[in-house]
């Protein structure tokens, strides 16, 4: 996760020095719509290949149809989809881009896709089977490959490098996943049609539905986001605004990775709410205290932080911390609480809560951006975390309060 993040900001500052904040701002379009991509891809699976695997690691014929099922299923969805970003190519230049610039990113896209999403699938099914040592390996590896590789890249090819490292980079990855999971799968016997099984396939359905809503709304809110700065302020602007939400997903790296490593399986294997509960506490006692000292700490070291991740052309962003850093302190109470949602699969409430959350944060942005501009994005997200935790604080009370109050579960088999 370190070399991650060290690799993430190393290839900020390089964007930053060779293409400036209207480059950012390029970039982050290209971002939003690769983490729609993502879910698109893996057919949503990934949460709940996780959960499958971790429930089955120690039934092999179980295990063996989850992983089949998994593999068939994604392998026919990577086929349409690349052949869906080659011929509509200048489609989706033009929605994602505005300019006849890029067409060969989502060409580049197409070909890279296989890769680029077994690595996700082959890492869902690593973490589902508690393999954390190894996780952190192949990130430690694969990372610092990629980053060195985008860093060149840009230096070399300015733009066109940059966007190039996004999508190269990920796929890198898929040496390593690969290499892994074939040690621990020799010859993967599990890929054998005899075991696709439809009843799994249903089940994973329903995570797809909570991941599929998440990867249509957000890329589309953000790019909303985006180009109205761009359009009614400056593309600069824009690009203060995607540096923030870069150093806010840096320092975020940490909760959400421990959170999809640890908290997740351990949530999904939880019988009682007792378990869900000592689950919470251990989060809200251990996580979020060191999280909330690190945000204190980035904000008053927030100028030093732009000019060491940035250059001078953002010094104007410094502005915008204080209402990142509160709204990203709201999100991070909430993360373990949406994660047990995902773990439990209340698909249902999931998807409510998405649409109630991206709904808030599109309408509040829109109104705040035109009165303050990068800093009214900003407020709107500061104050769609706080609403979102509430609204969960208030959905999850009979597990949160007892376990603050160490009053014992009264289970009533509900």
């Amino acid at each position: 996760m370190l070399v991650r993040i060290a690799g993430g900001l190393l290839a900020s500052k390089m964007v930053a020095l060779f293409i400036g904040p209207a480059g950012m701002a390029l970039t982050g379009n290209l971002r939003n719509f690769l983490t729609g991509l993502d879910s698109f891809s893996t057919l949503g699976f990934q949460n709940g290949i996780i959960k499958y695997t971790a429930q089955h690691a120690n039934d092999e014929q179980k295990l063996y149809r989850t992983l089949a099922t998994v593999f068939i299923s994604i392998f026919f969805t990577i086929l349409l989809l690349s052949s869906i970003l080659l011929v509509l190519s200048g489609f989706w230049e033009e929605k994602i881009f505005g300019t006849g610039e890029y067409g060969w990113v989502f060409k580049v896209l197409a070909f890279s896709l296989p890769w680029y999403t077994g690595n996700l699938v082959f890492m869902a099914v690593l973490n589902g089977l508690g393999k954390y040592k190894q996780v952190i390996g192949i990130n430690i590896w694969g990372n610092a490959t990629g980053v060195l590789l985008s860093a060149l890249m840009i230096w070399k090819l300015g733009i066109t490098g940059a966007l190039l490292g996004l999508i190269v980079y990920p796929a890198l990855l898929f040496m390593f996943s690969f290499y892994l999971l074939y040690r621990t799968f020799p010859r993967f016997p599990f890929l054998r049609w005899k075991y696709f099984d439809r009843t799994i396939l249903r089940g994973l359905f329903s995570y797809s539905q909570m991941s599929i809503i998440s990867a249509i709304l957000g890329p589309f809110v953000f790019l909303s986001i985006r180009n109205n700065l761009m359009e009614n302020f400056s593309p600069s602007e824009a690009g203060f605004w995607e540096s923030i939400n870069r150093i806010s997903v840096f320092y975020l790296m940490f909760s959400t990775t421990l959170l999809t490593v640890y908290f997740l399986p351990k949530l999904s294997t939880a019988n009682s709410r007792d378990e869900t509960r000592s689950i919470f506490l251990s989060y809200y006692k251990g996580i979020v205290p060191v999280f909330a000292a690190g945000l204190i700490a980035v904000y008053f070291l927030r100028h030093f932080i732009v000019q060491l991740l940035f250059s001078e052309e953002f010094m104007a962003m410094e502005g915008l911390f204080f209402w990142q850093l509160l709204g990203d302190f709201f999100k991070v109470c909430s993360l373990i609480l949406g994660y047990e949602l995902i773990a439990k699969k209340m698909t249902r409430s999931f998807i409510a809560f998405e649409l109630v959350s991206f709904t808030i944060l599109y309408v509040s942005s829109y109104f705040l951006i035109a009165r303050y501009g990068s800093e009214g994005a900003v407020m709107a997200h500061t104050f769609t975390s706080l609403i979102f935790l509430i609204l969960l604080l208030i959905f999850s009370r009979k597990k949160i309060l007892p376990a603050f109050l160490n009053k014992p579960v009264i289970n009533n088999g509900k």
